[in-house]
């Protein structure tokens, strides 16, 4: 049997890629023909289609390379190949040699007799416990394929969304490192060489040249020393976010700044409320999935919201309710919750309020970049004036002497 990929027009019109497995391609196109799909595209999947794997097992896996994974994973299933044959063709198609190699490890556990989900979980580092819950679940409904899809369609949506953030940042960020860059230029080599200049004019210097001749004389004084700090602060820095007191104060830091914070709580909720309605779909036990769902959100202050949740849900009050209790759930997310927990679609309410706060943040991030770069052109412009004023105001003052 041969592993085919394919592109297909359904009945309704839809277009459809999947793949199938065949004993030869014109068995493959009847196969699918007799389904009511009408074959646009067909051909053979083969382990050298990808070329050669880069990387061996210490290769790199990035998050991208975990979402086509998980696609293909999906869409494996989806056509109706055994979850055995599914790894194979997975392990055969991927492009990183380190997922090449987990997939083959768990293919050899899955035909030990080990389920998908047991066996991805014994790689924690790529595969989390959301990941490997979700497809638990979904292997103990019988609904695979649709888990899979689910997982897929959220991890897409994540590579999309960091993908944003780092293009919305990267003109700000290229406009920071010069700015910093010009001002250091500044500092260290245009002045220190003006100095010389300033003390032979032999008269009282202006205020504003004697605070630049007096920064720029501290900060090439003392450059390694200022080098020291700033290197042994954001190593102290970093040691003390990767606590939880020092996470928890960053964190109510980020969402109490102007502009920034409700953009940040925003996407908190909103990855929240998809991480939710991913493990709820996927029949996740809804204990585990708002303590997995908390744990997702990056956010230490959420996620003590999050356990009150949990505790006030475990004692058997609503989800709605104690969303609402807590206070860090915005009125959006308690009352479509209400509604799915009404209507018993609780996983499509939180997706539609998802689309809702990715659509605000999305809008969000444009203003706030739009705002950045001219605020950094002229804090440029504002330093610049002044280290020009403080190098004229003594030539002026000077002249006036002369006279």
């Amino acid at each position: 049997m041969t592993t085919y990929a394919y592109v297909a027009v359904e009945p309704s019109g839809k277009r459809r890629t999947g793949f199938i497995e065949a004993a030869s391609r014109d068995a493959a196109v009847s196969t699918l023909s007799a389904q009511g799909q009408v074959v646009l595209e067909i051909d053979e999947t083969k382990a050298a289609v990808s070329g050669p794997k880069q990387g061996g097992r210490s290769g790199r896996i990035t998050r991208s390379d975990l979402a086509l994974f998980t696609r293909r994973l999906a869409d494996l299933a989806d056509a109706g190949l055994p979850l055995d044959r599914v790894l194979q063709v997975v392990a055969e198609q991927s492009e990183s040699g380190r997922l090449t190699h987990i997939a083959e490890q768990a293919l050899e556990d899955v035909r030990g007799g080990l389920p998908v989900s047991d066996a991805l979980a014994k790689h924690p580092r790529y595969f989390n416990a959301i990941f490997t819950e979700t497809l638990k679940a979904g292997e103990a409904s019988g609904q695979f394929p649709e888990v899979a899809t689910r997982l897929a369609d959220f991890q897409e949506r994540e590579v999309a969304r960091r993908s944003q953030v780092v293009s919305a940042l990267v003109y700000p960020g290229i406009l920071s490192t010069v700015a910093v860059l010009v001002v250091v230029f500044l500092l260290t080599f245009v002045v220190p060489r003006l100095s010389g200049v300033f003390k032979d004019l032999g008269s009282d210097l202006p205020l504003t040249t004697k605070m630049l001749l007096g920064f720029t004389g501290f900060l090439t004084q003392n450059g390694l020393l200022i080098l020291g700090v700033l290197a042994g602060s954001f190593i102290a820095y970093r040691a003390w976010i990767a606590t939880d007191a020092g996470a928890k104060v960053r964190d109510r830091a980020l969402m109490g700044l102007p502009l920034v914070g409700p953009v940040v709580q925003k996407a908190v909720v909103s990855r929240y409320a998809r991480v939710l309605g991913t493990l709820v779909f996927g029949g996740v036990p809804i204990l585990e999935s708002l303590r997995l769902a908390g744990m997702a959100a990056g956010n230490r202050v959420f996620l003590d919201s999050s356990v009150q949740v949990e505790e006030d849900v475990r004692e058997g009050r609503p989800i709605a309710q104690a969303m609402h209790d807590s206070g860090a759930f915005p009125p959006v997310l308690t009352h479509m919750v209400a509604i799915g927990e009404e209507t018993g679609d609780l996983p499509k309410m939180l997706n539609r309020v998802s689309d809702s706060l990715d659509f605000e943040v999305d809008t969000g991030l444009r203003r706030l970049t739009t705002m950045v770069e001219p605020i950094i052109v002229l804090l440029m412009a504002v330093f610049v004036g002044f280290v020009v004023l403080s190098v004229v105001l003594p030539i002026f003052q000077a002249q006036e002497l002369v006279k």
